[in-house]
This record gives C-alpha cells, sequence and structure tokens, in this order.
C-alpha cells in the first residue's frame, strides 16, 4: 500500500477567484500559468458553457511546497463552523510578547485585505496565544 504524497486543499465559496485572490495574498501563493492554448484565465473562462464560468479557481505555492489550493462555487451559503480550517503560522518559535506583536501585525496587514478579526486566544499552560479569523467568505482561520 503505498502513502499518499500530494493533496490539495478545497475551499467552496460563492465567488472561487475572489477567494483564491485573498488567500494568494495571505500564503505568499500564486494564480499558476492558464491552461496550455489560452493566453489568460479569462480567456479559458470564456472557452466554458455559461454555467460553469468562473465555478472554480485555483492557486498554488510559488515553491512547489505546501498544497494546491482548489475553489469551487457552491450554491449554499455557509451556515455554521468550519470542521477544519488552516492555521497560518506566522508566530512560530515566538512567544510571549513578541509573539503577540507579530499576530497582531499579520491581523492589520488581512483586515486590509478584507478579513475579519474574531478573538484572541490567550496562552495558557499548554498553548501559546493565537488570533481567530475569518476569510472574506466568513471561513474561519487561526493566525498561529
Amino acid at each position: 500500500m503505498s502513502s499518499t504524497k500530494q493533496f490539495q486543499i478545497v475551499f467552496d465559496c460563492a465567488e472561487p477567484e475572489r477567494v483564491a485572490r485573498f488567500w494568494c495574498e495571505v500564503l505568499g501563493y500564486v494564480v499558476p500559468p492558464p491552461p496550455e492554448g489560452f493566453a489568460t484565465w479569462d480567456d479559458f473562462n470564456r472557452s466554458l458553457p455559461p454555467e460553469d464560468q468562473g465555478s472554480w479557481f485555483v492557486c498554488i505555492d510559488p515553491s512547489d511546497v505546501g498544497p494546491r489550493l482548489f475553489f469551487q462555487r457552491v450554491p449554499e451559503g455557509k451556515v455554521v463552523k468550519n470542521r477544519l480550517h488552516l492555521d497560518v503560522r506566522v508566530g512560530t518559535g515566538l512567544v510571549g510578547e513578541e509573539r503577540l506583536a507579530t499576530l497582531e501585525a499579520e491581523c492589520t496587514r488581512l483586515v486590509a485585505l478584507g478579513a475579519v478579526r474574531v478573538r484572541l486566544l490567550p496562552a495558557d499552560d499548554d498553548n501559546e496565544s493565537c488570533l481567530v479569523m475569518q476569510d472574506i467568505e466568513g471561513n474561519e482561520f487561526c493566525l498561529d
């Protein structure tokens, strides 16, 4: 039995390209080149049947280390807490005030992109502080 070496993370959303571009900014990801035979993603999108236009979008880690992110349009809106979320690791190795300052600086940057700050989870006996946030469609993630 072989083990899986690659995986992608899939986001259900209303506006795939908008949410993908937000996460590109958050993670330093990029939009890959359009499929062969198309000069731009817009050209590719226009080649699809109307009901499929804008139905998905992709972003990738330019260093090819992180997973591919796939964003797909779904008809229903988000109604409950995520069962899975991303931890954006900006404070790794930092503790106390230095960690909080790093989390707050990244939070400020992401709020300017449309994210929402939800709450600070303060450090306790087992964990360092982290910030709970939401992306531009309300999906929870943590600055960790």
